[in-house]
């Protein structure tokens, strides 16, 4: 049994994390904080500069280094302003739930930190709608915060104020891209907006914005108070640190487990989540949300980190690993992706609204046997065409693991093709002598 590495989750279900008090007997509450501001003038680049030498890396899907983000914010008297994404609506995905429901607390100090590192005024935890209780839970943190002098002015005694809102959303996926999240931050449509300019220049009410992740901002907290070099111990070079791995799909022991980066992917797979069902064996899985291009059980022996899943062909992205056995079929379940991501994209740009619609209505038209050889290709194409050219990456959130899933069962999708013009031509057939209508057209 491959063991766990309980950093972000120790505790959970265990002691009491999520009011004030027990945050700070059980999970050493705010003592990052308090240690951050005992430097003075010097806090905040004492701060940023812990983060970055930990090698921390977002834990939101791109995986890019947390410290050389916050320098990216522009030194100044201008308004400042953090935003933690907490819109978490990927597919497959479930660890920040997790987090906010069980330790609400350290996403706040982690939030008053990064604010502070930057010397932003105003902070905002933007929490996917449907995550009703644990946006109570986390304004009921709020508050306990601003009562015992952590938020509002003047935090600590300091001359360091900040202000924090907890702001729910209304259902929209596309409001986890980050610049289409500050539009609807702002009471906006929630639309991408053309980069450059980036956030940290022009962001939220056109001022500099940081945007990190649930996760990322939790072990924030966990680095400052115990340091870099704890941080760095685990992990790989590159990829340091614990990660929370959310597993679903065709597996005995769904569920979040945190472990190093590094570990098999098999140890996850087989050894925390018990593997797919006597019998079956893993056909393919997602190694970061169903965003992330599938990799094949041969795969399975690789080490779970950001390096080795690029260099197989996919990405770790937020890790959550979808499993799928042998008695999954490929073409329905890339027309249910097709069909996700089509639903959900704003349509603002032209390469994501009409290739995610292709995209589903090929598949379809596969599966009706309606689809000739020449379409398998045509589907390639729109992927390549749709790819790149967006601008956000939901058109290549359907579109990487549609062609990753062509790539690999090429065979699959042809055979389901012939089985529906076999079907189809059964029934006309069946209904020849019932006058002129076209059956296969109306199937």
């Amino acid at each position: 049994m491959a063991q766990e590495v309980r950093v972000l989750t120790d505790g959970f279900g265990e002691k009491d994390l999520r009011s004030i008090d027990g945050y700070i007997e059980n999970g050493g509450g705010y003592a990052a904080l308090r240690k951050a501001m005992s430097a003075g003038d010097n806090g905040p680049e004492a701060v940023l500069a812990e983060v970055d030498a930990s090698g921390l890396r977002g834990r939101g899907g791109a995986g890019f280094a947390t410290g050389k983000k916050a320098s990216f914010i522009p030194k100044g008297e201008q308004t400042k302003f953090l935003t933690c994404n907490a819109d978490e609506s990927e597919p497959g995905t479930f660890k920040d739930r997790q987090l906010i429901q069980y330790a609400p607390h350290r996403l706040v100090e982690g939030c008053i930190l990064a604010s502070y590192a930057i010397d932003a005024s105003f902070a905002f935890i933007y929490i996917r709608g449907e995550y009703v209780l644990q946006a109570e839970i986390l304004e009921q943190a709020v508050r306990e915060a601003y009562e015992r002098g952590f938020l509002g002015e003047n935090i600590l005694g300091s001359r360091y104020s900040l202000e924090l809102v907890v702001h729910r959303g209304a259902g929209a996926y596309i409001c986890g891209e980050e610049s289409a999240l500050l539009d609807s931050l702002e009471g906006k449509r929630g639309n991408p907006r053309l980069k450059p300019p980036f956030p940290a220049i022009k962001g939220l009410y056109q001022g500099p914005t940081l945007i990190n992740n649930v996760e990322t901002l939790s072990n924030v907290p966990l680095i400052i108070a115990r340091g870099a070099d704890w941080w760095k111990s685990m992990g790989t070079e590159k990829s340091p640190g614990p990660k929370v791995v959310s597993v679903s799909g065709n597996v005995m022991r769904p569920g979040n487990y945190e472990v190093e980066l590094g570990i098999p992917v098999r140890e996850i797979v087989e050894g925390l989540a018990g593997g797919v069902a006597q019998g079956r064996r893993v056909k393919f899985w997602h190694p970061g949300g169903s965003s992330s291009p599938v990799l094949l059980e041969e795969h399975l022996d690789l080490p779970f980190d950001y390096e080795s899943m690029a260099q197989a062909g996919s990405m770790l992205g937020t890790a959550s690993m979808i499993i799928a056995d042998d008695t999954v079929q490929v073409v329905p379940y890339a027309k249910r992706l097709a069909h996700f991501y089509r639903h959900e994209s704003c349509g603002k740009c032209v390469p994501c609204r009409e290739g995610t619609n292709w995209t589903e209505k090929m598949l379809e038209r596969i599966e009706q046997g309606l689809a000739t050889p020449m379409d398998l290709d045509i589907i390639g194409e729109v992927q390549d065409n749709i790819e790149g050219n967006c601008l956000c990456v939901l058109g290549d959130s359907m579109a990487m693991p549609v062609r990753s899933l062509l790539k690999h069962f090429r065979s699959e999708f042809a055979d389901v093709m012939e089985a529906g013009r076999f079907a189809a031509d059964e029934l006309a057939s069946e209904h020849a002598g019932y006058g002129s209508v076209d059956v296969r057209a109306t199937l």
